[in-house]
């Protein structure tokens, strides 16, 4: 004799569980997160001088801008002369191997650009260079 099944118990029978596949999904959503390279901006553009030498550097990752009219800014912010230090110092300690770039504009002053140099080299980041364009 042959057992009728009723028809819940045959769709029951016949479901996927996708628990295993969100699951593999959400870990793998968690491994791109963590391991992404975030592409950090100085937040201005700026006219880099050019140099037919210039090397590109691998691990920078703290970008300082100063504009034509020498406003420095970092990470898409305007900051103070008085208190770049403080902010080097800070980006520094969340990635200690990396390097600072400075990207210039080509009519900025040079004092801003001491000064800037200065203040990386008090907070402990002895890689600094500074941006330009290739020829």
């Amino acid at each position: 004799m042959r057992k009728s099944l009723s028809r819940a118990q045959a769709e029951e029978e016949s479901a996927i569980d996708l628990t295993p596949m969100l699951d593999v999904v959400f870990i793998m959503l968690i491994f791109f997160i963590v391991t992404a390279s975030f592409v950090k901006e100085s937040g201005i553009e700026v006219d880099k001088p050019e140099a037919s030498t210039a090397q590109k550097q691998d691990r920078a990752n703290i970008f300082v801008a100063i504009s034509n009219t020498d406003e420095i800014w970092i990470d898409r912010r305007r900051v103070d002369e008085r208190s770049i230090r403080a902010v080097l110092e800070r980006l520094h300690a969340e990635n200690p191997q990396g390097s600072v770039v400075i990207q210039a504009d080509q009519k900025s002053t040079n004092k801003k650009l001491v000064a800037i140099m200065d203040a990386a080299r008090a907070a402990g980041i002895t890689n600094i260079a500074l941006a330009t364009e290739n020829k």
